[in-house]
């Protein structure tokens, strides 16, 4: 398969800037995914990748090639689109072995490599049928296998699931990660859904107005999100924001929320002006009696075995998630303990987070 190179790409739409000054490597063999809101570049980027879109300035090398200027056929590449643009009047047979039949490979190695493909995806009993009838998700296997049929360098999929129901998208999720593993494929797959990501990828590049804010492995993202944005999108519910009263200065150990003096991670950096949040997810807030913040709960939301409640605080609306054991009815009184380790710190200026002594 091939390492993808991207070095200071931009591209521009007039004054629009679709994307800006991105650097980033997709390792050989590796499920990169790319995700951000709508219009965050994620997309455009992923055609530039695959040379549907030209870029402004910048370098895309694959497997150390410079294909910056090169068209899509050059690059061999495969795509995968989320709406499938499969062929309506050719059956399922057809539809996956075009790849090979445009290049004119022999039938009898056609035939064999459809139906090992047919094989891989589950749907050698389809392969007759037309693919009017089929359901969704048997669409979308047959968009990769008509994908994967080639051996191509690298495998590009923009947002593949997004036309699948919520059920469809749970196992096609599960599937698509053990088809990159046995393939071992280079994989760039373009999404706005953290759940997809979370559960797919072995790095996520977080995306938000053209510019690259994080890339990580899944868990330190969660963990050590590098911005209030990736804080904020990136987990569900996403992460608790508190203001912060003060300036933070290096070395602090805690900090001032509503009069309430809650420890932290040790600061490595400065907020010089008191514009800061404290941020905290959900299952690093306690439910106690005393508390270094109090609040009254505003709902409880049952989820098995734990409980998502929410409490109205002086630092505005919090989510704690909590143990079923744990009894508290709306209305009530309660104290909020925040787990140290855990918590993070964000400039209010500039989004990004303030490193720590254990978090450098």
């Amino acid at each position: 398969m091939a390492e993808i190179k991207l070095q200071n790409l931009q591209k521009h739409f007039g004054e629009f800037v679709a994307v800006r000054d991105i650097d980033f490597t997709v390792r050989d063999g590796e499920f990169f995914v790319m995700l951000g809101p709508s219009g965050c570049g994620k997309t455009t980027t992923l055609r530039m990748i695959a040379g549907l879109e030209l870029p402004t300035s910048g370098q895309i090398l694959i497997d150390g090639e410079d294909v910056t200027w090169k068209r899509a056929s050059q690059r061999n590449i495969a795509f995968v689109f989320q709406l499938f643009a499969l062929y309506p009047h050719m059956t399922v047979r057809r539809n996956v072995s075009f790849p090979l039949r445009l290049a004119g490979v022999p039938r009898r190695e056609v035939r064999e490599k459809t139906e090992e493909i047919a094989r891989l995806l589950r749907i050698e009993h389809l392969l007759d049928r037309g693919v009017g009838g089929l359901s969704a998700g048997d669409r979308q296997r047959v968009a990769l296998g008509r994908a994967i049929i080639r051996r191509a360098k690298a495998f590009l999929m923009d947002e593949p699931l997004g036309a699948l129901d919520a059920e469809f998208r749970d196992v096609m999720c599960e599937e698509l990660r053990l088809l990159h593993d046995r393939l071992k494929s280079t994989t760039v797959y373009v999404t706005h859904d953290q759940v997809e990501a979370m559960a797919m990828a072995d790095r996520i590049c977080v995306m938000n107005h053209a510019e690259v804010l994080q890339i990580g492995a899944p868990g330190e993202v969660y963990s050590r999100p590098a911005t209030k944005f990736v804080a904020g999108f990136i987990g569900s519910p996403s992460m608790n924001f508190l203001p912060i009263a003060d300036a933070v200065s290096c070395g602090a150990s805690s900090v001032i929320v509503q009069g309430s003096e809650i420890p932290v991670p040790e600061t490595a950096e400065s907020i010089a002006h008191p514009r800061g949040f404290l941020g905290a997810r959900a299952e690093h807030i306690k439910l106690s009696d005393g508390g270094a913040l109090r609040g009254t709960v505003f709902g409880v939301e049952y989820m098995g075995a734990r409980q998502l409640v929410t409490v109205d605080t002086a630092a505005g609306r919090l989510k704690v998630r909590a143990p079923n054991t744990v009894r508290v009815k709306d209305g009530e009184s309660v104290g909020l303990e925040f787990m140290t380790d855990h918590l993070s710190l964000f400039d209010g200026d500039t989004d990004k987070a303030l490193k720590t002594r254990a978090r450098q």
